[in-house]
Order: C-alpha cells, then structure tokens, then sequence
C-alpha cells in the first residue's frame, strides 16, 4: 500500500484548523488502496495552534506535526514538510481550506496515470481584491518572459509529488526560497488540474499587500538576471546620450558663440543620471543581498518540539 503525506503549513490557524482537519479526514477516510500521514508544520504561531495540533496527534496516530522555534516563513514551512516525508507520494495543500481537500483524489488518480506532479491552479480569482489580482497576474507575465521557468498565472503549492520529484526539491536547499519557481526549475511531467478560487473557510489572510511584493520581488531575482542586465542597458544608454549630448554642446557652442547653460536643464540632468545610479545599486544591492544570506549557511528553519521519531532538522544544508 503506497503512502501519502498531507503537508499543512499553519501560522495563527486556530480558527481554521478543526474545520479543515474534518473535511481533509472525510475525504481520505473514502480513498482506499492508500495510507495518509498528516504533516502539520507550525510556523512559530503566537495563537494556540500548537495546542491543537498536539491534541490531534494524541488522538490519531497518522497526525505528526513539527512546531518551529519562530516563524520562518511558509517557503521554510513547506520545506521541513518535505524533508521529513516519507511517503511515496506528498501534497501540500493550506489549512485555510482555499485549497479544496477532495481534489486529492484527481491528483491521486494523475499519479496512476504515470505524471510525476499534479498542481491544482484557480480557474477564476473570485473575491480576490482587483488590485491584487491585477498585479498577480502582471508578475506572472514578467517572470514568465525574463526568467527561464514557465510559471503558469494561477498555479500555486497546491500540488502532489512523487518522491522522484520531492527529493530534486529538498536537494534545491537554498535559503532565499521561491518554491513556485523551484518546482517549475526541477521540471517533471506535470499534469495541471483547474479548481475554482473560494474564500478562507475563517480566520483571515496572513498575506498582506507588501508581503506578496516582497515574495514577488524574491521569485524575481531567484530565477532571472534580467534586472543586472536591465541596470546595464540603462548605464549605456545614459552614456551614449551624454556623448550625444556632449556633441550637440560643442557644435552650438562653435556655431552660435559662448552660451550659459540652463539651470533647469542640468539639474534635471543630474537628478536623472542620479536616480538612475540609486536605482541600478539597488538592483545590484538585491542580489548581493541574496549571496549574503546563502554564504552565511544559516538553517532554513529550526524545530522547538515535534512528534516525529526521526525528525530532521536543518541545522546544517
């Protein structure tokens, strides 16, 4: 009998968790010829969601969780799901119930069908905020064409491995993570399956406006150099039309005499040259802050407490 891990990132769930652990048990309580481990990983939750998931683990034997000395992020999250499965097969789905548990099934039978992945991506993004969705899918278009990964709009974590697949993720160890776009990079035949978007099931959204900039900002840089060479092509045009600009002076000075240079027009001059020296050096300043980070060999997370027998920490890559 193969099995399966359900790897459930959780950060402040508590009102949540009951609600998803009931419909996630009731759909894999139908599915025969498999076995299922719950994987509930607690990002440093302040709430009592550690609590809870004790509770679950007391009553059910296949409910492990890992409990992190502070919140590391979902990216570390997930990560520790994955190194400590063991199953044949892992899906890694949110406990905000966004992520419809009954598509387990489908993307078990895309397993006996020979692929080695199963994503699940929104048809719709319904009861998103517009402004959101307008940015989210602009940075799916622009990852898409500098980058080296095909990121489909809409396609999220919501997805089952094999453990070909799974292995090829954790071996991609760096800190700085952007698993959509490590999961895109290993690559694997993958079958896509469309569900519609549905609200959280209760609590509230963890991903605030600048967060998912910032997440946007990191799968930019993880997986494409297009800003440097951006910050390059900038440095010789602002050149070439200095030189232009060098060369209309000269010429007006030889035809029409002496001439006092505008005020208005050199300073706005130097604000552009500047603006654009600051925004090259910030560009630059994202990827050695990115090199900083992985040379330092930090763990990408580390456990406080688990129920695991064999537990493996990330005190060392």
């Amino acid at each position: 009998m193969k099995k399966v891990d359900i790897i459930v990132p959780c950060f402040n769930e508590n009102q949540v968790l009951e609600l998803f652990f009931n419909e996630a048990y009731k759909v894999i309580s139908g599915i025969n010829d498999y076995s299922f481990e719950f994987i509930f990983v607690d990002d440093g939750s302040s709430d009592n969601t550690v609590d809870i998931l004790k509770g679950y683990a007391k009553k059910y034997d296949f409910v492990k969780y890992i409990s992190f000395s502070r919140n590391f992020g979902k990216e570390s999250a997930m990560y520790a799901g994955l190194k400590n499965s063991t199953g044949d097969f892992a899906v890694m789905l949110d406990s905000d119930l966004q992520h419809p548990p009954k598509l387990i099934l489908d993307m078990l039978k895309a397993m006996e069908e020979g692929y080695d992945c199963c994503s699940a991506n929104r048809a719709t993004r319904d009861g998103d905020p517009k402004l959101r969705t307008f940015f989210t899918r602009r940075f799916y278009r622009l990852v898409n064409r500098i980058s080296e990964v095909d990121m489909p709009d809409g396609a999220g974590d919501f997805r089952m491995m094999n453990r070909k697949m799974i292995n090829a993720v954790i071996a991609m160890s760096e800190v700085q993570r952007f698993s959509k776009g490590i999961f895109s990079w290993v690559g694997f035949k993958t079958k896509w399956i469309k569900f519609e978007n549905v609200e959280r099931a209760a609590g509230e959204t963890k991903w605030s406006f600048w967060k998912l900039f910032k997440y946007a900002l990191d799968g930019i840089t993880a997986f494409s150099t297009a800003p440097l060479k951006l910050a390059s092509v900038l440095g010789i045009f602002i050149s070439f039309s200095s030189f232009v600009y060098l060369i209309y002076i000269v010429a007006k000075t030889i035809i029409s005499g002496v001439d006092l240079p505008g005020y208005a027009s050199i300073i706005t001059l130097i604000l552009f040259v500047g603006g654009i020296t600051i925004f090259s050096c910030g560009i630059l300043g994202e990827y050695v802050a990115k090199i900083y980070m992985e040379v330092k060999n930090r763990p990408i997370y580390i456990i406080r407490e688990s129920n695991l027998e064999n537990e493996k920490n990330d005190y060392k890559k």
